[in-house]
């Protein structure tokens, strides 16, 4: 009972901090969609994702998963026939920049500038965009034929579908945050967190990261950064992780996070899992002790 009264004051605050940045967004982003502005910014993107080795139409998939989550993305991408090749590229762009207002406030209330993270997640996906279209097979199997998912064009069925998907978006936000929260307490009271700090100590000095993030770098990696927001920000006001630390997950976790929900996402409609996970890894390393090196060479100026 101790851990459930811990718990749920800090669920309850970060809950309705989260929805008041998520609701708001997603109507606007529907509105915008609606009226025609996401697909006039997807027109202008044409040429460049065409260099990446993705049809013009992808460009649009790219803007929504800027704005909304990857759940909104793959109703997007059912529309158009991809290949198994093009979905791959676009899926590691997505995985790295979706959700970015809402996953951006979350990195800046743990001790990073918002900036930095949308300038990292942007570049990086567009950088993996080129990589994975220079080594991918030229010629991997498969068509994924689109699914012509029905997207309303009136305008009250589509404020009724938005008031349907933002009330189930809320539920789960107040559920996972405090279930989150609780466990969090749990886990502490028992000294499981001591123990997954030492279990994944060797794989975090691999990726250049602290062992004092090792407990949040596995919520990002199983629930996301927004709903592992409440773990996030709680670490790092009470101490337990400094801000500098924090910094330095953020820009791994930026890349690479929700490494089962959305993954298995992109999975299901034929991306290979191999492909979407160790890119992102990878490139995630390469953040972290690119940022290392950027915050020594800054020690070593300021002296």
């Amino acid at each position: 009972m101790r851990a459930v009264r811990a718990g749920l004051k800090p669920a309850l605050k970060t809950g309705i901090w989260l929805l008041k940045i998520t609701i708001p967004l997603s109507l606007v982003v529907t509105l915008l969609g609606y009226f025609g502005v996401v697909s006039y910014i997807a027109d202008f993107l044409n040429p460049v994702f065409r260099l990446m080795g993705l049809p013009g139409e992808a460009s649009l998939v790219f803007i929504t998963s800027i704005f909304l989550n990857i759940y909104s993305v793959i109703a997007v991408m059912a529309q158009l026939p991809l290949t198994v090749r093009e979905i791959t590229i676009l899926a590691v762009m997505c995985l790295i920049a979706h959700n970015l207002i809402v996953e951006t406030t979350v990195q800046a209330k743990t001790g990073s500038k918002a900036w930095q993270i949308v300038l990292l997640r942007l570049s990086m996906a567009i950088f993996s965009a080129f990589l994975l279209n220079w080594i991918l097979p030229s010629q991997m199997k498969g068509i994924v034929p689109a699914l012509q998912v029905t997207i309303s064009h009136n305008f009250i069925e589509l404020m009724l579908g938005w008031v349907k998907s933002a009330s189930l978006l809320t539920l789960k936000i107040v559920i996972l945050v405090t279930l989150l929260m609780v466990l969090q307490e749990i886990l502490k009271e028992f000294g499981v967190i001591k123990l997954l700090s030492k279990i994944f100590s060797p794989l975090l000095k691999l990726f250049g990261l602290p062992q004092s993030t090792s407990f949040l770098w596995i919520v990002a990696n199983i629930l996301g950064l927004a709903y592992g927001s409440a773990v996030m920000v709680a670490e790092v006001n009470n101490g337990t992780v400094t801000k500098q630390d924090a910094d330095l997950l953020n820009y791994h976790i930026a890349i690479s996070h929700s490494n089962l929900e959305d993954l298995f996402l992109f999975v299901a409609i034929g991306a290979p899992a191999m492909w979407i996970l160790f890119p992102r890894l990878a490139i995630a390393a390469m953040a972290v002790w690119g940022r290392r090196w950027a915050l020594s060479r800054k020690k070593t100026t300021v002296r």
